[in-house]
């Protein structure tokens, strides 16, 4: 069943339904119904963890607002906008939530850091992360149509402790870059030592 909030605390100068409406044109339906997913299981997640889940429903439907943006647009704007020239050096899956977070500021108006910051590190986390931000982590993560190995005990570590589910989403992530051969991005190596030992005997 979907829960449909009403916005009323001024985050967002639209409606959900009129920000559901930005994001049916920016997105193609497969990433569409994510971002209504992930909405769902943040909201969820925002009850039993005491987040305001106005809140939630924001940054669970926006964290994907720039996914499908062409490359040159994340590279203009971190030229125009003098961000860490170290994102050149990655693509859209670390662009789209850091970069991504500038053009919500623009596009949707949206001005809240707690908001901000969930999108902004919805893929890489951080050392440091607001319930907020570590519920839109998870609530990406884990969402009812995610199936990969893992997903299930994600699910239910997150259900017990919503912080050791971002240590074991951060773990799993970080193995699945390193046995890729893939880079690794300076913040999600934060969030791996910020977190991980310090969840290490839920999570094993």
């Amino acid at each position: 069943m979907t829960e449909t909030i009403t916005y009323s605390h001024h985050y967002i100068p639209l409606t959900r339904d009129e920000l559901v409406a930005r994001l049916r044109e920016a997105l193609k339906d497969k990433r569409f119904n994510h971002v209504l997913r992930v909405e769902q299981t943040a909201i969820k997640l925002a009850k039993v963890n005491g987040v305001d889940i106005e809140k939630a429903s924001i940054a669970g439907l926006c964290h994907d607002y720039a996914k499908q943006r062409p490359d040159q647009d994340f590279i203009d704007e971190i030229h125009r906008r003098g961000l860490d020239p170290e994102l050149l050096n990655y693509g859209n899956a670390i662009w789209h939530g850091v970069v991504g977070a500038e053009l919500i500021k623009d596009e949707l108006g949206i001005w809240d850091e707690d908001i901000l910051n969930a999108v902004r590190h919805h893929t890489t986390g951080a050392a440091t992360m607001s319930p907020l931000e570590q519920v839109i982590y998870m609530a990406d993560y884990i969402e009812p149509a995610r199936d990969f190995p893992g997903v299930e005990k994600a699910r239910e570590i997150t259900a017990k402790d919503l912080g050791a589910g971002v240590a074991y989403q951060t773990k799993q992530t970080l193995e699945y870059l390193v046995e890729r051969n893939s880079p690794v991005y300076t913040k999600t190596l934060e969030t791996y030592n910020a977190w991980v030992p310090a969840y290490q005997k839920e999570i094993d």
